[in-house]
């Protein structure tokens, strides 16, 4: 029996969609290899819905942080390819179609798994605030960080929850705290680890009441104990994800927890020249520990 045209735009939407992840993928590999690594020991189908998460917000990111200025893009302009990728996005979003592949991965991803507007609206609001604020109060870094950061640990906790269900499954509290927690603790250890490139490069300074001119340790220390009661408060959650998502998200944790103890042993003073990394054998041997330790909580 011939195929019918529903049968042929059916496959044609699938070939489209496996074509969008598959670019996802790709940009996330050029641009992270923890988090590339990290995605690995995720099960499917989260592993390539979240690196479609992760492709969406890492493209908006880049608008913002310097790829649409290096083509010669002025400030307005910047704003008006935000606000266009917006657009595409919640078109998307409501039709489940997109000529954009990284826009389309992620709204296929967002539809599966209960990822709506009341999430990536913050997250947008954030990528503006990079356009506009150049330096942040308490309340403006705490709306800042929510847009930035914790809500992409909401979208990717949907995605975990759902896993392989036929609908969206909807975390709990306590796990949404988690991801919150996390995503948090994520982006504060990028401003450590990124000084340089924002005071400097941006002219962007985050930490609200901290000179970053004048940095002292006693600065650093207090910013670092932050992090860490971020992240002892998200391991909490991570021992409640289902077995297909914690064994990355723990990995994730302890790379960034073990990025966090090297910031803390570099003096403030250099935190605004040198940017502190994780070897990639450290980083290796990390990955290698979580999967060990879930392997033996399955026995």
């Amino acid at each position: 029996m011939p195929p019918t045209p529903a049968d042929l735009a059916g496959r044609a939407y699938a070939d489209h969609t496996a074509a969008a992840y598959r670019a996802s993928g790709q940009v996330i590999t050029h641009y992270s290899t923890s988090f590339g690594l990290a995605t690995r020991l995720l099960g499917e189908p989260v592993c390539t819905r979240v690196r479609a998460i992760y492709a969406l917000v890492r493209v908006a990111d880049e608008v913002v942080d310097g790829a649409a200025s290096g083509a010669g893009l002025d400030a307005h302009r910047i704003m008006q390819a935000l606000d266009e990728h917006e657009a595409r996005l919640e078109a998307a979003l409501a039709s489940g179609f997109s000529t954009d592949p990284v826009v389309h991965a992620f709204a296929h991803a967002a539809r599966a798994t209960g990822v709506g507007t009341d999430l990536t609206r913050p997250f947008y609001a954030s990528m503006r605030a990079d356009l506009q604020v150049v330096e942040h109060d308490p309340d403006s870094f705490a709306e800042y960080v929510f847009g930035s950061a914790e809500v992409v640990g909401l979208m990717c906790l949907r995605a975990f929850a759902t896993d392989g269900a036929d609908t969206p499954v909807a975390p709990d509290a306590g796990l949404e705290e988690g991801a919150r927690r996390l995503g948090a603790a994520f982006q504060k250890v990028n401003f450590l680890r990124d000084l340089a490139d924002d005071a400097d490069g941006r002219g962007r300074a985050y930490f609200p009441g901290v000179d970053l001119d004048h940095l002292t340790d006693a600065d650093r220390d207090a910013l670092v104990a932050d992090v860490r009661a971020d992240l002892a408060a998200a391991l909490v959650a991570i021992e409640r994800l289902p077995a297909s998502s914690r064994t990355a998200v723990r990995a994730c944790h302890d790379l960034y927890s073990a990025l966090t103890d090297r910031l803390a042993r570099v003096p403030a003073a250099r935190l605004r020249t040198e940017r502190v990394r994780v070897p990639d054998a450290v980083k290796l041997a990390l990955v290698a520990r979580a999967v060990a330790r879930e392997k033996r909580r399955g026995r």
